[in-house]
């Protein structure tokens, strides 16, 4: 059977903490012991409340877990587990392939591994990750990834956003940045896509803001063009506090005014990269670079 990875938020606690304590209740005994062991239902549902998990599942069965955790550099693994019956059969793999794509336009993918269990961190080093530090007992890894993507073409672009917008969440700002005809419209095409919702999603510069409602249990889309918008009062004006928390919202030109909407925030600047050549969405090739600021 094919290992299935999903994302999971707090209504997937019963399950996650089912996992981590099938998984690390298996690993030898450790002192200190590890702090998965401590889990209950709450604190499980408090962890994922801030960034959701990932959840494997084979034959039908939760197997395999993670917990995402945003920090200032990077995206930090915690409670990485799998069910000792389930080992060897790639859920390990299949849970790292896809925190690495939930993380993109982060620095780096990050996890802390005890130096009692060599066998694990040898896993770690074979999937990318390497020793940045640590104090005994536990050794820090991390895996360095790339925020900078060519977009040769309107194609490539909306993959792009799709990508990201994959690993969105509600309550998640996004501050498009880049000049008049630069692919921000298209790159957040691709956002709706992978968010899933309701398509049709243009440049809603004469609405100010458009609604794209959510198709399944995803947040719905609130899509922003702050051109004509003279500063974060108006923006303010727009009442967007009320959905902040259940959506995701991208603004566009939305640098200099969006950045009091949200603690945290991803920042996509679009620039074109052939100078003085003619502008032309599907063939003019773009530079995209993606920064997440994580607030305290």
């Amino acid at each position: 059977m094919t290992v299935v990875v999903r994302r999971v938020g707090p209504e997937a606690a019963a399950d996650v903490l089912a996992v981590v304590k099938e998984a690390f209740g298996a690993r030898p005994v450790l002192d200190p012991p590890a702090d998965a062991l401590g889990e209950d239902l709450d604190s499980i549902r408090r962890l994922l409340a801030r960034r959701g998990g990932l959840l494997a599942v084979l034959d039908g069965r939760p197997v395999g877990c993670v917990v995402l955790d945003p920090g200032p550099d990077g995206l930090v693994l915690r409670r990485f587990g799998v069910t000792p019956a389930a080992q060897g059969r790639g859920v390990a793999s299949a849970l790292v392939d896809a925190a690495v794509e939930a993380a993109v336009g982060r620095s780096a993918v990050r996890v802390v591994a005890r130096e009692e269990l060599p066998g694990t961190v040898a896993f770690w080093e074979a999937h990318d990750f390497v020793v940045t530090g640590g104090t005994s007992p536990y050794v820090e890894l991390a895996r360095w990834l790339g925020t900078s993507f060519d977009a040769p073409d309107a194609e490539t672009m909306r993959e792009l956003g799709e990508r990201v917008g994959s690993g969105l969440v509600a309550g998640d700002l996004v501050v498009l940045t880049g000049e008049l005809g630069a692919g921000k419209t298209t790159f957040t095409q691709g956002l709706g896509e992978g968010l899933g919702v309701r398509g049709g999603v243009t440049s809603p510069t004469f609405v100010i803001a458009r609604v794209h409602p959510a198709l399944g249990d995803g947040p719905d889309l609130v899509h922003v063009d702050a051109y004509r918008l003279g500063g974060l009062d108006e923006l303010d004006d727009l009442d967007l506090d009320a959905s902040l928390d259940s959506a995701v919202t991208v603004v566009e030109w939305g640098a200099g005014l969006a950045e009091g909407l949200a603690d945290s925030r991803l920042e996509v600047v679009i620039e074109r990269t052939v100078g003085d050549a003619p502008v032309d969405d599907e063939l003019d090739p773009r530079r995209v670079s993606l920064r997440w600021i994580v607030g305290q």
